[in-house]
């Protein structure tokens, strides 16, 4: 898979959560992950079509899900992972995504994002029967971990 087309993801990933909640996240080891693979309690998945098509899965524990939501509301304490902060999180997906589609923009590949979709449970496995996925570890200090897998679409030679 193409770096020119990972990169933004990380960029937009990383300038997000300094952005919005003065976190600096570290990049882990970026790698590829076999299909099926197991999901954290909390996901966030938005759809990509244009030039890449494909989806992105922002996955964490709801213990990280609920220190983010809480830095993200201004510090206010969260008792239960409820429809205030599960909005929170979707929204922290979708600013991620939307600013992962003007960098990309910037580089000549116009994407479209779908609205975020929230999925919670436990052993939440996620199956891509025709795309790779590279996984985006981004350490969050104590505050967590959250994961970024991007999956496109196998065939990109058209592009």
């Amino acid at each position: 898979m193409n770096v020119e087309y990972i990169n933004p993801f990380i960029e937009a990933s990383q300038q997000v959560f300094q952005m919005v909640t003065g976190i600096k996240p570290t990049l882990g080891k970026v790698h590829l992950k076999n299909s099926p693979y197991p999901s954290d309690s909390v996901a966030v998945i938005v759809g990509l079509t244009g030039k890449l098509r494909g989806q992105v899965i922002m996955s964490l524990n709801i213990k990280t899900a609920i220190s983010i939501a809480s830095i993200m509301m201004g510090g206010v304490t969260i008792d239960a992972f409820d429809d205030l902060p599960k909005s929170a999180i979707a929204e922290l997906g979708n600013m991620i995504m939307g600013n992962t589609a003007t960098i990309l923009f910037t580089k000549g590949i116009g994407i479209e994002i779908t609205p975020p979709s929230l999925l919670m449970g436990e052993k939440i496995t996620v199956s891509q029967t025709s795309m790779r996925t590279i996984c985006v570890p981004l350490n969050l200090g104590g505050n967590g971990k959250v994961t970024i897998d991007i999956s496109l679409e196998k065939d990109l030679t058209l592009y």
